[in-house]
């Protein structure tokens, strides 16, 4: 029994060393949401007024643009899939790739060749693992996106879609491509973040998920010099922009998930301390109970020899 208790505080000692690590990761996780949440309502200003001069951009100069011009035959698609750096997540980069495995498997029934563009160690490794191709991968700040990586990754998908027509923009790491999708995980609340894939290219210029109030018009605006000038200046910075948004929402997304695994973990570890402390003080008292009978038995057992030599 004294090397099973042994075993059991030994098991005690090391799940508490592991509930400290997974509760300062839920603490450090909680901290950052918040921080994520700012970034994230900082931007959507900026978003917002960039998408209603590129709506009344697009409404009031009768402009065609490549970036908002619909292909005749379709045929390869490019799926940018925003996943984790790191692991201790729960689902939340599986959840990602599920849902890239479900577009993915749409765009090719529909005769279309896919070339995947990643962001993100998780993604990096998945497809690496099942030995697929990756396009291009960006990694190392999943947790916290900056406008720079965004406009990088905007300027690689806006070259691979514009190369079909402009043979001088087409390298080894863009293709040509007639649509662009993302994949990534929009945030609701603490306790719900879900998958999400949306067309980027060719643009669909949209006001936002809420209605438009009814004398909310869009605003008029003088061209210099050129509508098309002007829309190949706005174009991609929007672009960029959905992408810098996508980024912030799988962040606070990544954030509230590691948040809620560590929470989880480290009530695990509560309850497997307590399930090691009833065990190990089950063995210790049935340890001095043998101890006991053990004692008492050798006194029996002396006494009746002494009674049997008298």
């Amino acid at each position: 029994m004294a090397v099973s208790l042994r075993e059991y505080r030994a098991r005690i000692k090391s799940t508490e060393s592991m509930k400290k690590i997974t509760r300062a990761m839920e603490l450090i996780a909680a901290s950052r949401i918040i921080k994520a949440q700012q970034r994230a309502q900082a931007a959507a200003p900026y978003a917002r007024e960039l998408t209603r001069a590129v709506s009344a951009l697009v409404t009031y100069s009768n402009v065609d643009h490549a970036l908002t011009t619909e292909p005749e035959s379709p045929d390869r698609a490019a799926v940018l899939i925003v996943t984790s750096d790191r692991g201790l997540a729960g689902a939340y980069s599986s959840n990602v790739l599920k849902e890239a495995e479900r577009l993915i498997e749409k765009l090719r029934a529909e005769g279309k060749a896919v070339d995947a563009y990643v962001t993100g160690r998780k993604g990096e490794a998945y497809f690496h693992f099942r030995q697929r191709p990756v396009t291009q991968a960006w990694t190392g700040f999943s947790d916290q996106p900056t406008y720079d990586v965004a406009a990088d990754i905007g300027s690689t998908l806006i070259a691979a879609f514009l190369a079909g027509e402009q043979e001088d923009n087409a390298t080894e790491q863009a293709p040509a491509v007639d649509e662009v999708h993302v994949v990534y995980t929009r945030f609701k609340s603490m306790l719900n973040q879900e998958p999400a894939a949306v067309r980027l290219l060719p643009l669909e210029v949209v006001e936002g998920e809420e209605p438009p109030e009814p004398d909310d018009l869009l605003p008029l605006y003088e061209f210099e010099p050129s509508p098309v000038e002007v829309l190949d200046t706005l174009l991609p910075r929007y672009v960029q922009s959905r992408i810098y948004f996508a980024l912030l929402q799988a962040a606070a997304s990544e954030l509230a998930a590691r948040q809620s695994a560590m929470k989880s973990a480290t009530d695990n570890a509560d309850e497997l301390i307590k399930k090691y402390t009833r065990i190990a003080n089950q063995a210790r008292q049935a340890g001095i109970t043998q101890e006991i009978s053990e004692i008492v038995g050798g006194v029996n057992a002396l006494a009746d020899a002494q009674a049997g030599s008298e």
